[in-house]
């Protein structure tokens, strides 16, 4: 294995990153145990100019080999990848969602006492209530990760749905290589363009809440402009404000280095679909309406705020009975997921 390089502290400074309570990535990360748990990291690991170990986020060959370090460490997830032009999420944001939509839930019997020591929230992690509880991951993508997490973290059972065939095969491939996920997610692939929930719940079907990552670009072309302003400002500013920030940017995977000409491959609807994240929440919510009886809170990342304005506007039309907005902070950065019932 790869030795790291020296340097001043075993890991960087711990800061809380606001994160949920429960979310054990809300202290900075410890690469060595990272590196001894996934070896094809340690090549990517250096010092920045603080002194800690970090990664280069503009790299994301390392952010991906920095994925599957953290999911194999902390979950026990073996094998994960992605093929290239597929999105790479940030694995602290994706768990903080499955905490909150598990608090939502009212899946609230674990004390975390505001845990501060890795050591603790680990511990917390691994007594987490298990139910029975039925999630939806709406676009799952060929990460998975929404239902990767919510089985690992709280044993509940998992549909995985997307229009994406080969999306679908990647997650296929991940489960085969982690038995103890095969009884907890399924996979169904969305046969028809214009719809989100139609033909993927299933008669007499049931589930207590859905998720969602929307597509928040309108057309390939502002997909490729964004993420070529991505990489230019990770390229001038390579030395983090932290070694290990949360807020690392959600980029396709390309397994070379970067390169302001992204291959999306046929994956580009996890990053843009006609209308953007608007129109697309517009008919996610519309569509909901028509399955009420069969889930008991759909749910939505909002990436833009104007957009949630309008949402909330289009839901009390529509007649829901209850709406929440709820904030997932990540050190600076402030984001949205958007819930509602109508029940």
């Amino acid at each position: 294995m790869s030795s790291l390089p020296r340097h001043k502290k075993n890991r960087s400074t711990s800061t809380p990153k606001g994160l949920h309570p429960r979310n054990i990535h809300n202290q900075d990360y410890d690469f060595p145990s990272l590196v001894k748990s996934y070896p094809r990291l340690a090549p990517h690991v250096n010092i920045n100019v603080y002194g800690n170990l970090s990664i280069d986020f503009a790299d994301p060959l390392a952010v991906k080999f920095l994925n599957a370090a953290l999911l194999k460490h902390h979950y026990n997830i073996i094998d994960w990848d992605i093929p290239e032009g597929a999105l790479c999420p940030p694995i602290p944001g994706r768990v903080d969602y499955i905490h909150h939509i598990a608090q939502l839930l009212g899946c609230d019997e674990l004390t975390t006492n505001q845990a501060t020591n890795q050591h603790t929230l680990q511990a917390n992690l691994q007594s987490a209530p298990r139910s029975s509880m039925t999630l939806l991951d709406i676009g799952t993508g060929a990460n998975g990760i929404y239902t990767l997490l919510a089985s690992k973290i709280y044993g509940w059972h998992c549909v995985g749905s997307d229009i994406n065939t080969q999306s679908l095969e990647n997650v296929a491939a991940i489960i085969a290589q982690n038995s103890t996920l095969k009884d907890y997610i399924t996979l169904r692939r969305q046969q028809d363009k214009n719809h989100i929930f139609d033909g993927i719940i299933q008669a007499g079907e049931y589930f207590d809440v859905s998720v969602c990552n929307p597509p928040f670009h309108a057309s390939l072309d502002d997909a490729l402009k964004s993420n070529q302003r991505k990489f230019n400002n990770l390229a001038q500013n390579r030395a983090e404000p932290s070694a290990t920030d949360t807020n690392q940017n959600e980029v396709a995977h390309k397994s070379t280095s970067p390169s302001p000409t992204l291959n999306f491959g046929g994956l580009g609807g996890e990053l843009w679909c006609s209308g953007g994240e608007r129109l697309f929440l517009k008919k996610l919510i519309k569509e909901s309406q028509q399955f009420s009886s069969q889930c008991r809170w759909f749910t939505s990342l909002i990436s833009k705020i104007d957009n949630v304005k309008p949402a909330k506007k289009w839901l009390n039309k529509l007649g829901a009975t209850e709406v929440r907005e709820i904030e997932m902070a990540q050190r600076n950065k402030i984001t949205r997921i958007l819930a509602w019932t109508f029940h």
